[in-house]
């Protein structure tokens, strides 16, 4: 028996990556290529496997411990016989002449090059075999991409999905464009991938003595590149998903879906979450097969009952979009303390102006709505009580003010529920608004918003408008802290100090995050915003 240690192989030029987690322990036989350790750098993490097969005396590194090639990481007794074969004793006889040794086999360490090659990324399992229209192309030609980035968004009639880069490499050739339809396995681009090649290099024979047999030493044993593994350990962290056992590029990858790691289960080793537990999450979310949405936080879930029994019933799937509605509403009221505070605007000097500018309006093709106008006061009052253009870090310990002032606009469609994003709201004119609004509100209605246009709102305005009745209590689009609800407008006597006056009143309702916003801030935004619709003159001051 003889003891060797095993050292960490090329790890593809990582420096100073840590080890993150032991996975033998002294005594334990290990077998040749069985993982010991799992490290990880800033960039990927891998396992090492044994160059050896024996057991194990000694460990000699540690959790939390920094390696780079070469560094000592367990130590192995070995059986004598495994490293070379047995050699046969020459004959005793006198009579029968010496033979030569037969020459020994020099192993020579593998030689790596890389070797360039290319790839074509296609479209993976969707979820759907139908067609689906290619809305965005995230490289160009040239650029050179990562495992796991972004190469295209894809919506479907329902919902929208990126495709990531199957492999990493420089992108020579892009086979498709904008507005095209494709199906799962149609070729996307072409991708230059550099691999490495193993050479080995011819057996030498070892020269030996004519009189007696060479004394057989064993060769030095061949370390064995250990080969990165997608989806290792993360550091141990306090809680959410620094917590979920997943690697850097599962991460990432979920970063890209905009998905929560906490809502996902592992079916890698130790339960750890692997790149195809999230694409499998994404094709469930887009075939309608995902987590239902009652229940949640602990909540008991609402019993099935067949209503049958009762009388004649209809049943109708949900739309995808309308579950995923669902889901968002359900996580926001169950994650949001709501406060909602109600008050009237009294519009009837707008709607005048409105009616005077009708003309101008047609001149310009453009209808000048009240929304324009809401947005315009918002922003005015978002800007001067910058809590409501805030929003809680993901870790509730800090709160995170925006130096933009980007409004949603909630839009009813065939489809479900949209919320496209009007930017810097702040900057533009009420007639820029109005066109702006004609615009994506018809974006919204023919299915036609990229997943770029319904991100990056600090507040969300919901109008009902002449369906509206006399109020309702909105749910806040977390993270935003704060929504206004704006119901139908109608006349209503209102005392002027002498006698009652026919005045045109909207009703407001606005719902906010009371972990941000206290009444006195509520107070203070709406107050300001009920003056401004109705005297819509303190909007250019």
């Amino acid at each position: 028996m003889a003891k060797e240690q095993v050292v960490v192989p090329d790890i593809g030029g990582a420096e100073g990556a840590e080890v993150i987690e032991l996975l033998v322990a002294v005594g334990d036989t290990v077998e040749l290529e069985q993982s010991l350790i799992v490290l990880e750098s800033d960039k990927a993490s891998m396992e090492i496997p044994s160059s050896l097969a024996g057991t194990v005396v000694e460990l000699l590194t540690e959790v939390g411990k920094e390696l780079t090639e070469g560094d000592p990481i367990v130590l192995l007794e070995v059986a004598g016989d495994t490293a070379v074969a047995a050699v046969e004793e020459p004959a005793s006889n006198p009579e029968v002449e010496e033979q030569p040794v037969a020459p020994l086999v020099s192993a020579q360490t593998p030689s790596a090059e890389p070797v360039s090659s290319e790839q074509i990324a296609t479209v993976p399992d969707i979820g759907t075999d139908e067609a689906v229209e290619l809305i965005e192309l995230s490289v160009a030609v040239g650029d050179v991409v990562a495992e796991g980035d972004s190469l295209v968004v894809l919506e479907s009639d329902k919902a929208s999905m990126e495709v990531p880069a199957p492999f990493a490499g420089e992108i020579i050739k892009i086979l498709v464009k904008e507005d095209d339809s494709v199906k799962v396995g149609h070729e996307l681009m072409v991708i230059r991938t550099q691999s490495a090649v193993v050479e080995t290099s011819e057996p030498e024979a070892a020269p030996q003595s004519q009189a007696q047999p060479t004394a057989v030493t064993p060769p030095e044993p061949v370390e064995r590149r250990a080969s990165p593994r997608v989806g290792a350990i993360s550091h141990a962290d306090t809680s959410g998903e620094r917590s979920v056992y997943a690697g850097p590029a599962v991460r990432k990858l979920a970063r890209e879906f905009g998905l929560n790691l906490t809502s996902i289960s592992g079916t890698g080793p130790h339960g750890r979450l692997l790149k195809e537990d999230l694409q499998s999450y994404v094709k469930d979310s887009m075939s309608g097969a995902g987590p239902v949405v009652s229940g949640g936080g602990g909540i008991p879930v609402i019993p099935a009952v067949d209503f049958s029994a009762f009388g004649p019933v209809e049943e109708e799937s949900l739309s995808k979009m309308a579950k995923l509605t669902a889901a968002n509403m359900q996580r926001s009221w169950l994650n949001v303390p709501h406060v909602t505070q109600f008050d009237n605007a009294d519009i009837t000097d707008l709607e005048a102006f409105r009616a005077d500018m009708k003309a101008e309006g047609e001149k310009r093709g453009v209808k000048l709505t009240p929304l324009p106008f809401m947005l315009k006061a918002c922003a005015v009052a978002l800007r001067d009580n910058p809590k409501f253009c805030a929003s809680l870090s993901a870790d509730s310990q800090s709160l995170i003010y925006k130096q933009y002032i980007h409004i949603g606009m909630a839009v009813d469609t065939a489809a479900g529920l949209l919320v496209p994003v009007i930017r810097d709201v702040d900057k533009k004119t009420i007639w820029e608004l109005a066109q702006e609004v004609v615009v994506v509100a018809g974006k919204a209605r023919d299915r036609k918003l990229k997943p770029v246009e319904m991100r990056g709102g600090c507040f969300t305005i919901s109008s009902l408008g002449n369906i509206g009745g006399t109020g309702f209590t909105p749910i806040v689009n977390a993270p935003e802290v704060g929504i206004l609800g704006v119901s139908k407008a109608a006349i209503q006597p209102v005392w002027d100090g002498e006698e009652f006056q026919p005045r045109k009143l909207l009703p407001l309702a606005l719902s906010y995050d009371h972990r941000v916003i206290n009444g006195g801030d509520a107070g203070r935004f709406f107050t300001q915003l009920v003056s401004l619709l109705g005297d819509i003159r303190r909007l250019s001051l």
